[in-house]
């Protein structure tokens, strides 16, 4: 008789891996201190006292609370990260940090936005700079196609 081995059996029938899920791990960094309350999701790091330590379990439950404030009000959600952290947040405390993250995400949009429109002027002044007439460049010392007053010939 002959025993065929569970890789031999789904090989014959068919039988395939799913691919695994990619998981990203998330890595929270330390923050500066710019007041002397210690926000939800934070400790002061005990080697500095300028900086705060993220605690990662609080931070994923703040990241978890955000989604059930589309369903429950502030009040039900801050009492249910209270329960679950075991540091208690008011209704709102929790609405200030929320909107302090939105605010700090919209104002880095705008600047981002402006940063490229500032990038779009610049390659625009190129442009008009190089078709002026008498546009010149800069030529190193002992490039040979220079007549020493600084056009190419």
């Amino acid at each position: 008789m002959i025993r065929i081995t569970k890789t031999k059996e789904r090989e014959s029938i068919g039988y395939w891996m799913l691919p695994k899920p990619d998981f990203k791990i998330k890595r929270w960094e330390r923050v500066p201190r710019v007041s002397p309350q210690v926000p939800f999701g934070y400790e002061i790091d005990p080697d500095d006292d300028e900086w705060l330590k993220p605690i990662p379990k609080e931070l994923e439950l703040l990241e978890l609370a955000k989604k059930h404030l589309k369903q429950y009000s502030y009040r039900e959600v801050a009492a249910w990260l209270s329960t679950q952290s075991g540091r208690r947040i008011s209704h709102t405390g929790l609405r200030k940090r929320i909107d302090v993250e939105r605010k700090r995400k919209s104002l880095a949009a705008i600047k981002r936005k402006l940063a490229d429109r500032l990038e779009k002027a610049l390659k625009q002044y190129e442009i008009l700079e190089k078709e002026r007439l008498g546009y010149y460049t800069y030529v190193e010392d002992g490039d040979s196609t220079s007549n020493g007053n600084g056009t190419s010939i």
